[in-house]
């Protein structure tokens, strides 16, 4: 039997039915125990509880041994910044596809799993569950720098 991890799902602000029906389906084949975070999807999981949206979802994240989540700067960064290993899914109704554009950068620093099909998205976890992934190191942020010499100009 394999062990039990605890993941945690995040559709953000939106919603992203394809990613939590096939987590819904897949994770369970995989012996998993976890919570979604579902947004205004209207697709309810059947087979973990769920939620639409908190005030914070880091609890979430803490609690977590690795996140699945659509492609959003926001939702990758948070979790990132955790710590915690995550599979990303780009989501396809955005309407410019930019969540690939930071996917594939954060992919080949290693940062996390990219699954850019979601038939696939049981393959992705069983990777998130046994590569080490890099830890993500936020860059120095000096925008405070810049803004000073503007103002001082």
């Amino acid at each position: 039997m394999k062990a039990k991890h605890t993941f945690f799902v995040s559709v953000g602000s939106t919603d992203f039915d394809d990613l939590i029906r096939a987590v819904d389906l897949h994770a369970t084949s995989l012996n998993l125990k976890g919570i979604m975070q579902i947004g205004n999807g209207k697709y309810k999981p059947k087979n973990f509880p769920f939620f639409r949206f908190a005030d914070s979802l880091q609890p979430f994240y803490k609690n977590a041994s690795f996140a699945v989540a659509h492609g959003g700067l926001a939702t990758t960064m948070e979790i990132l910044r955790e710590g915690v290993p995550l599979v990303s899914v780009s989501n396809p109704d955005r309407y410019d596809n930019h969540q690939e554009d930071l996917l594939k950068i954060m992919e080949k620093k290693g940062y996390l799993i990219w699954c850019r099909q979601i038939e696939k998205i049981g393959e992705s976890i069983n990777l998130v569950m046994t590569r080490n992934l890099n830890t993500y190191n936020p860059p120095e942020c000096k925008i405070h720098i810049h803004i000073d010499q503007f103002l001082k100009k």
